[in-house]
């Protein structure tokens, strides 16, 4: 139940930081927890990225790999809690970036978390119309081909629908938020218990544990290219799979209690993905019995299913997958669209009056709209596979953009904390003195991962290569690449002289707020 006192004081907070309250503050403090939950899902990311782990490290790169990168995913987490605990607006990000610094961080944080959640959108989506493929294709005894040109479109029809969703029941997406978290937890635990009683044989502690998987390519055996480069590419399953966290505080305006809610949703989403990714990614390890098959895959965690299980438990593997990345899809949707809207609101996007609309529902359809029609375009190369995979490299290509973007977006405004330090005025959620800590950690982490994830996955996708295709090749420095440089002319350019940051929709609080 809504309490009058908790939302007027969420209304004048946001008026403190500039806007009134047009959004509507309906969702409560669990919902917000749940968006972040929900895109996170650990029922997509460990299942459509689980072969980027496996062809690039193999076991160690998934039983070790994942709780490792979880610690440092959590401490830019906790980072990240303390900043929209002192300013819960929907432009989230890029406004602490304003704030903290000047115009031109906002600009560039704001570029960069709009690209990474557009991204991550697209590769959620078309992961679950992968997964959806593979289910009615089984579902059908074949009849359904599941080719990629399905897949595309079923990934178009998955877009429409999240689309739809968000643009006519506001109240429906809260509620489904809910169900999505014990979708994601049920599904989960149902999921491991299928893999731990089913399977007649399993792998051993050693296997999990110390095998080590070298199908990229790229060098042979246990040398340093494997330990330095190859490795950590597989580390990319983690990194993508604990991503879009940021939601918390991009429907902080619909959020109730704000203030603490969105940054307890926001490491809490993290945290309790971590140990139940983990604990689901173990269940699939353990049932890797055949090699070679998966192998021979490339890695695809489908084939663990339909040879370690009955074709009954197979499908139904997948589909609770499908089903719980459908639930992602529309979360990434939702915060897409919000950070659309807030980006917008202060006149940073080409047609800005457009996207910054609300109807009278007060929901963003028309940022809804533009967001998932981008999508759908820079996934179309999607449609080709190079040859002797089922996965098109497209697909890691767009989750590459997702986490540079995202992450690159994080950064900025966690190292502008660091420099502006004890002038830092928290709010009722902070991480004191550990701040410095913390931050340090967080930025160089950020700063490691998106250098790696620009290079090459394969020696096919290395332009000086003889085995060079373009259908190999990982667009993702191409793509963040001309993106980057095309803000950038146009901020020294134009943006310069007329984007000042967030742009205040009320003057009349009577409230003395502390300027950093």
């Amino acid at each position: 139940m809504t309490r009058p006192e908790t939302v007027d004081e969420d209304t004048r907070r946001l008026a403190e930081l500039g806007y009134t309250q047009e959004l509507s503050r309906t969702w409560s403090g669990f919902s917000n927890f749940a968006i972040s939950f929900s895109i996170i899902s650990i029922l997509a990311g460990c299942f459509t990225t689980f072969g980027q782990a496996w062809n690039n490290g193999g076991p160690v790169a998934i039983s070790w790999g994942w709780p490792l990168i979880s610690i440092f995913i959590l401490i830019i987490g906790l980072c990240m809690s303390e900043l929209v605990s002192a300013y819960p607006t929907a432009g989230g990000i890029y406004w602490w970036a304003t704030k903290l610094g000047k115009p031109i961080h906002g600009w560039f944080t704001g570029w960069l978390n709009l690209i990474g959640l557009i991204a991550v959108t697209a590769s959620v989506d078309y992961g679950c119309a992968t997964f959806l493929n593979i289910t009615l294709s089984r579902l059908t005894g074949g009849a359904w081909e599941g080719t990629l040109t399905q897949a595309f479109l079923l990934f178009v029809v998955v877009l429409a629908l999240h689309a739809l969703i968000n643009i006519f029941s506001h109240r429906l997406i809260s509620l489904l938020q809910n169900i999505s978290v014990w979708w994601h937890v049920a599904g989960a635990a149902a999921v491991v218990a299928i893999l731990a009683f089913a399977p007649e044989n399993h792998q051993s502690l050693g296997f999990v544990f110390t095998e080590t998987i070298n199908n990229s390519g790229f060098g042979e055996g246990e040398g340093l290219s494997f330990w330095f480069y190859v490795l950590p590419l597989g580390f990319l399953l983690t990194q993508y799979t604990i991503t879009g966290f940021d939601a918390c505080a991009h429907v902080s305006e619909e959020t109730q209690g704000a203030a603490l809610s969105a940054a307890k949703g926001l490491w809490r989403s993290i945290f309790y993905s971590a140990i139940g990714g983990w604990i689901l990614l173990l269940s699939f390890l353990f049932a890797a019995t055949n090699v070679d098959q998966i192998n021979e895959e490339a890695g695809f965690v489908g084939a663990i299913f339909t040879t370690a299980l009955s074709s009954n438990l197979a499908t139904a593997v997948f589909a609770i997958s499908t089903i719980g990345q459908f639930f992602c899809g529309m979360s990434c949707v939702t915060s897409m669209s919000r950070m659309t809207y807030a980006f917008s609101r202060d006149g940073a996007v080409p047609g800005w009056r457009l996207w910054s609309k609300v109807d009278r529902n007060r929901t963003p359809v028309n940022a809804i709209v533009a967001g998932c029609v981008i999508a759908a375009l820079i996934t179309l190369p999607a449609l080709y596979a190079p040859p002797g995979s089922a996965t098109p490299v497209a697909f890691y290509a767009v989750v590459s953009i997702a986490v540079i973007g995202l992450y690159l977006a994080f950064l900025i405004p966690i190292w502008l904390r660091l420099r502006v330090g004890d002038a830092f005025q928290p709010g009722p959620w902070t991480l004191g003195p550990r701040y410095r800590v913390l931050c340090w950690i967080a930025v160089v982490e950020i700063a490691v991962i998106s250098v790696y994830f620009v290079m090459p996955f394969s020696p096919a996708g290395v332009p000086w290569s003889p085995d060079f295709t373009w259908t190999s090749v990982n667009y993702a420095p191409i793509a963040v690449g001309v993106v980057l440089i095309g803000i950038a002319l146009w901020w020294a350019l134009s943006a310069r002289h007329w984007f000042t940051g967030p742009r205040r929709t009320v003057e009349d609080v009577d409230v003395t707020t502390t300027k950093i």
